[in-house]
């Protein structure tokens, strides 16, 4: 092994964030530092010249001075028998810069911590400060360097252990259930020893881990499977069977359900744009594209390691949906929380009590500080727009059957979601012939994640602890995508797909998968179990068959195009591995070679057949609520309390951290208007890039409704997720289908009573009486934390959560309405629409909450053709261009929603709430404070007749109440019968509303940006706003498109980029052929660049931003004498122009010794924020040699912004006057700034584009071709058509080559 000290891995703020959390536990520590330390493993010792090569790799990120080395070695590296994500991709860029002889890199982080003179390191401080530093899931802590070799070491194959059964009976059984923590049930236990001791055999360990996680209530649902018997009554259905009734009720468009990784439903036929297989040109076709929906839930991993815990919820959800049918698409994702109260340390609140939880699950906080960025970052790099979601805090004590018990969520719920597309031909798996090979694809078993699946089926705190951390897994996105273009090679082949069937690898690892995928095909199966690619050896074959390790996929690959599949996974450098093959005996054999034995040969039948039933025999549990006085109440005190509630309150920072724009197909995020305000009811995309059908989705959830009736907060859930959704162009309300996600405290007193009548009101009731269909769902029914605390048991049980999302198709994605109010629309008013009418009800608020109480009787909806009504006259009046605005009123009430409003419209209200109340004595509280149904609409004033003819006709005149207006002043004023209720500023009310996302990112991400944003609320600020310098409307490109002459674009990618398609798509409609190149052509000598014209090196996360963001992929061509001879050919010739965007940009700054004219290019390193930045910025064009932006400089527009690393760093600040500027990002009055986040990244005077002398060569930080259309805005100008400004710059690339 050597070792290469690296650079300082701690910027100031951090390190002091880190040196104050040790110093809470060690006071006498007076300063820490850290650097880190690179680790290779090596065949033999390198050569001096591959020393220095590799110590130019292993020189990456920011310009930082050295740090001290003085103090107590901590050194933190990854936990012996994994690989890093770090590992596996910079071992990658080792190869592919000729470094054969290395077999693996690796990283850790030397933390050396000084204390005061005099001071001993006893064995309690040392843990102490070393469970500050690393998360002990994935990571260890080392003495010194020396004892990294241990991240090397091969150890021995460890041997199956077979369990006595035969001699001991069922004390074995329960023996190995207990230490090996498979959570099996007593009848699984008698069933299995009644097979084994029938076939005169001991089990092996891997049997009894594959059946327990086979048959967990986290893979086999039984609950939801189980017989009833409710108050002595047997019950005629299942949970499960009520839920299909609303397939069997309306299946219509419905094209899979129940049967697969995701459902399936009918779309629109619009224009697929992929690369042809063989040409790899990219092109348009004709097609029906399906689209597929999935939520997934991981929440308890989540609460033991909330980064790796909600990284892989939502990997996880991506591949349920990429191995959907024969392969399918992600495409847009939603990712929720469900916490107890965070206990900000600055910012407590007054309904926040300290209940106190267990030692092996963090804090609400921690989850939330970590979780969300988790989720965030995997989405990011895999390349999927994380574009809706939810939050919820709720901790409480209130009346339970034996007295007040605390219900909050210290068991988090972690929703993970979204939607793709599939080929109609590939929703069904195919039969497979005997004989079928059966590989696994994507990264190697290591020993992580162990028994995730029964860990899940368990209340948190019934399970020995290293156990809980053994079943959480450990995410590598940017593997998870070179999985998925694997997929989308084979699927893009349409009839020719040469995948038969795929499932994921989740919960049970292969144990579980690979049983289900040859048992879906009607087939047995026997595997070589040393054929999976192992990265620790000295795992037992029982890890190596059950453990999780990420990333997986086993498909069953049409024999006779093997070498095809082959072929596709070698060019993405996407590992695989052929495990065996299918075979007529419905049998699986797996055989280990090494100790030449079978750890595993079960019947099928037994694996999956179905053991005993499960009996649920339960009562209902009457619990009194006390109702909330609200004439103590005050008004303003409460609104801004409300505002704060994290329910409510901004979500500013679970958003940002997100990758909204990528795909280009994104018309609706979270984010509205030209302030940015994330308000957005619904998420929207286009379904293609040409046309304006497309897909939607929104959610519902009105949980702690549940605490006082669960059936209500069922139908609310339903409710909310429609008056959400609904602000999209939907043809009609059955083409909605529903997700439903259940969570719930099962064995709870009274609860399991609860679940079955809110299951059957959902069932059976309100979804067949809507139209609506729940084709998709998921259940977690171990929704409680248990613990003992100085010899007092203690609990925190959460209320019966039912997280609905709804999806659709879109008809016109323009049509789209959100809650920005229109100061510059003459003439308007605002009108409430009640479907509470009048009632009022205040139980499970927002207000209820602040106020530390749940009141007593809850809304609910009381008529569901009301509902109904409301939802088609409202699509009409949107589709005949009457409504202007709107928002729907849920967590907070009508304050919240009118507040929300005004915030996105940076304006005042004045709001009249007479028609409600009947004098000025009423009680304005339970008007502004109640979440019944409903929401406001901003109409035109001229419109007012029209909207109320449209109610009145549909029965709904009851319901319509007018508000009053907006005003300039920037007052939100709310009067009764003319008696003044409240007022305030509304800069004051968004602060406050704010307060929770700024807390949360000073806490998280550099304090100084996180004032920064928090302060600009406060500025005097005309939002975004377009200045252009040339006809947006003028396709100076059509000429030339019309000669039929397109000259070739390469579209170049590496392992992680994810931005190619929309890159192509934005060069096709310039009039480019654009031709999907991937580094491998390029390495492997199958593509040069002779045949093009222009080369662009696209966004995304080449090797996972390893080695530093794009260097990784630029060393990979400065050090490979074939690539670099390529690139330096092509920059060198004069007939052709390059560009890099995000990326691509940070790869060809860091080549720039090979662009002429780029020497003074600046280095690209973390942003200031130290945070992944989402935003949607506006940038100037400035006068500069380049060809793309000819006749664009002076022009400001708003553009997408996706990267973590922006920032330019200059060696100089000669260098930073020489460069040629080509853009700058500038406030809202056309300035550059530097000031967060309208410069998300810090670069010095806003700088973000930059090009070479001659102006062939453009680089920039932001995307243009994510908004080439202007649909693809999140917010622009009414009067732009089909094109957006962005898309002259695409259009000037096609005139030049001319």
């Amino acid at each position: 092994m050597q070792t290469f000290i690296g650079s300082p891995a701690l910027s100031p703020f951090r390190q002091q964030k880190l040196l104050a959390l040790v110093q809470a536990q060690v006071p006498e520590v007076k300063q820490l530092n850290a650097h880190f330390v690179h680790f290779v493993d090596s065949e033999t010792s390198l050569s001096s010249d591959h020393t220095e090569v590799l110590e130019k790799l292993l020189r990456y990120g920011p310009h930082m001075e050295e740090v001290s080395s003085e103090g107590r070695l901590f050194l933190v590296v990854p936990r012996a028998g994994t690989i890093s994500p770090w590992s596996s991709k910079a071992t990658d860029i080792a190869h592919n810069c000729n470094l054969a002889a290395v077999n693996r890199l690796e990283r850790g982080i030397a933390y050396h911590v000084g204390c005061a003179d005099g001071f001993l390191w006893s064995d309690e401080s040392v843990d102490a400060v070393a469970a500050c530093l690393h998360d002990r899931m994935i990571e260890m802590v080392l003495d010194s360097n020396e004892q990294a070799s241990c991240l090397f070491d091969h150890q021995q194959p460890a041997p199956s252990e077979s369990i006595d059964v035969l001699g001991q009976g069922n004390d074995a059984l329960r023996e190995a259930n207990q230490r090996l923590g498979l959570a099996m049930t007593e009848d699984e236990i008698d069933y299995l020893l009644e097979y084994f001791t029938s076939v005169k055999r001991n089990p092996v360990d891997a049997e009894l881990m594959m059946f327990a996680q086979a048959n967990s209530e986290h893979c086999r649902h039984k609950i939801f499977n189980a017989d009833w018997i409710i108050d002595g009554e047997k019950q005629d259905l299942s949970l499960f069977k009520m839920i299909r009734n609303t397939y069997e009720s309306h299946s219509e468009d419905v094209l899979s359900a129940y049967s697969d990784n995701s459902s399936v439903i009918a779309s629109h036929k619009a224009k697929r744009f992929i690369p042809d297989g063989d040409s790899r040109q990219y092109g348009y076709h004709d097609e029906h594209i399906a689209m597929l929906m999935k939520v997934e839930t991981h929440n308890h991993p989540t609460a033991i390691s909330p980064f790796p815990g909600a990284a892989t919820g939502s990997g996880g959800e991506i591949r349920d949906e990429g191995a959907t049918g024969r392969g399918s698409k992600p495409k847009v994702g939603l990712s929720g929380f469900s916490v107890s109260n965070l206990k900000l340390p600055d910012n407590p609140q007054p309904w926040e009590t300290d209940y106190g939880k267990p030692e092996r699950i963090v804090s609400a906080l921690d989850i939330m500080l970590e979780g969300p960025i988790g989720s965030a970052a995997f989405n990011n790099e895999f390349g999927r727009p994380n574009i809706a979601g939810y939050f919820r805090t709720f901790e409480e004590k209130v009346a339970g059957p034996d007295g007040d018990e605390v219900r909050g969520y210290h068991k988090p719920i972690m929703l993970a979601g979204g939607y793709g597309n599939i080929r109609e031909q590939h929703i069904e798996k195919l039969a497979l012939p005997v004989g079928t090979p059966i590989v696994v694809l994507g990264g190697p078993a290591m020993l992580i994640g162990l028994g995730g699946g029964a860990a899940s089926s368990m209340d948190s705190g019934a399970s020995a602890e290293d156990l809980d951390f053994a079943s959480v897994q450990r995410g590598n996105p940017e593997m998870e995508r070179r999985c998925q273009e694997v997929i989308d090679g084979c699927w893009s082949q349409a009839d020719n797909n040469p995948i038969l069937s795929i499932h994921d690898v989740g919960a049970g690892g292969l144990s579980n998968a690979l049983p289900e995928l040859v048992h879906d095909g009607g087939r047995g199966a026997e595997f070589e179990l040393r054929e999976v690619h192992i990265d620790e050896p000295g795992m037992s074959p029982m890890q190596i068959w059950s453990n999780e390790s990420q990333e997986r996929y086993v498909i069953a690959v049409d024999p006779a195009r093997i070498d095809d599949f082959k072929a596709l996974c070698e060019r993405e450098r996407c590992p695989y591995a052929i495990l065996g093959e299918t075979t007529e005996d419905l049998t699986l054999k797996v055989h280990d070679r090494h100790f030449d034995n079978y750890p595993v040969d079960m019947p099928l039948d037994v694996l999956l057949g179905k053991p005993p039933r499960m009996l649920r025999d339960v009562k209902h549990i009457e619990v009194k609520h006390d109702a909330l006085d609200t004439r103590q109440v005050d008004i303003t005190e409460a609104a801004f309390n409300v505002l704060r509630l994290p329910s409510v309150a901004n979500k500013t920072f679970l958003i940002t951290i997100g990758d909204r724009s990528v795909t280009g197909m994104v018309t609706r995020d979270q984010m509205v208007g030209p302030w940015q305000v994330p308000v957005a009811d619904v998420a929207v995309t286009t379904s293609s890039y040409e046309g304006y059908c497309g897909e939607a989705m929104a959610m519902g959830e009105r949980t702690p409704v549940a605490l006082l009736d669960g059936p209500a907060s069922a139908r609310m859930a339903i409710a909310e997720s429609l008056t959400n959704i609904m602000a999209a162009s939907i043809e009609k309300i059955s083409d909605i289908k529903l997700s439903a996600n259940w969570m719930a405290p099962a064995g709870h007193p009274g609860e399991d009573a609860v679940l079955y009548d809110t299951v059957k009101t959902v069932g059976m009731e309100i979804c067949p009486q809507l139209g609506l269909t729940i084709p998709v769902g998921k259940d977690s029914m171990s929704m409680k934390t248990v613990w003992q605390e100085q010899g007092e048991a203690k609990s925190v049980t959460a209320p019966l959560s039912l997280i609905i999302t709804a999806f659709t198709p879109v008809t016109d994605v323009r049509k789209t309405l959100t809650p920005q109010l229109r100061t510059d629309i003459d003439n308007t008013g605002l009108l409430l629409i009640d479907l509470g009418n009048g009632r009022n009800r205040l139980g499970g608020s927002a207000l209820a909450q602040t106020c530390k109480q749940v009141g007593d009787v809850p809304p609910d909806v009381d008529d569901v053709e009301q509902l109904r009504a409301f939802f088609e006259v409202f699509q009409q009046l949107n589709k005949d261009g009457k409504i202007i605005a709107w928002h729907d009123r849920s967590d907070g009430g009508l304050f919240a929603c009118l507040s929300e409003m005004a915030f996105a419209g940076h304006c005042g209200l004045d709001i009249q709430l007479d028609s409600m109340l009947a004098d000025s004595d009423s009680d304005a509280v339970s008007v502004l404070f109640n979440e019944e149904l409903g929401g406001v609409i901003q109409i035109r004033c001229d419109d007012l007749d029209d909207v109320e003819s449209a109610f009145e006709s549909a029965g709904l005149s009851g319901c319509l109440h007018e508000l009053g207006k907006i005003n300039s002043e920037d007052q939100i004023t709310i009067s009764n019968n003319s008696f003044p209720v409240f007022s305030a500023a509304r800069q004051s009310l968004q602060q406050a509303w704010s307060e929770t996302s700024y807390h949360m990112q000073k806490l998280r991400d550099n304090p100084e940006c996180a004032q920064q944003e928090f302060d600009a609320i406060t500025q005097d600020d005309k939002g975004l706003n377009v200045k252009l310098g040339f006809d947006i409307n003028d396709d100076v490109a059509a000429p030339l498109i019309q000669t039929g002459v397109r000259p070739n674009i390469a579209v170049l990618r590496e392992q992680g980029v994810n931005g190619q398609i929309e890159m192509a798509a934005a060069f096709d409609r310039a009039g480019f052929n654009a031709i999907d190149v991937h580094m491998s052509d390029i390495i492997n000598g199958d593509v040069t660049f002779d045949d093009f014209k222009g080369l662009v090196a696209c966004g995304g996360f080449s090797y996972g931003d390893v080695l530093g963001a794009g260097e990784g992929w630029a060393k990979s061509i400065l050090f490979n004498s074939r690539a670099r001879d390529v690139f330096e050919a092509y920059f060198k010739r004069e007939d052709t122009f390059s560009l890099g965007v995000c990326n691509g940009c940070q790869m060809m700054a860091n080549l720039k010794e090979l662009i002429p004219g780029a020497e003074n290019w600046p280095h690209f390193v973390r942003n200031n924020s130290e945070q992944f930045e989402g935003r949607f910025s506006l940038v100037e064009v400035i006068e500069s040699p380049s060809i793309l932006m000819k006749d664009m400089a002076g022009s400001s527009m708003p553009i997408a912004v996706a990267h973590g690393e922006g920032r330019a760093e200059y060696e100089s600040d000669e260098q930073r006057q020489k460069v040629n500027k080509a853009m700058h990002y500038v406030d809202h009055n056309a300035r550059p700034t530097e000031v967060y986040p309208l410069n998300p990244n810090g670069s010095p005077e806003g700088l973000t584009g930059f090009c070479s002398d001659d102006g062939r060569a453009t680089i920039m930080m932001p995307h243009p071709e994510r908004v080439f259309r202007a649909v693809q805005h999140s917010w622009h100008p009414d009067d732009w058509q089909e094109d957006a400004p962005w898309m002259r710059l695409f259009r000037n690339a096609r005139v030049w080559v001319s």
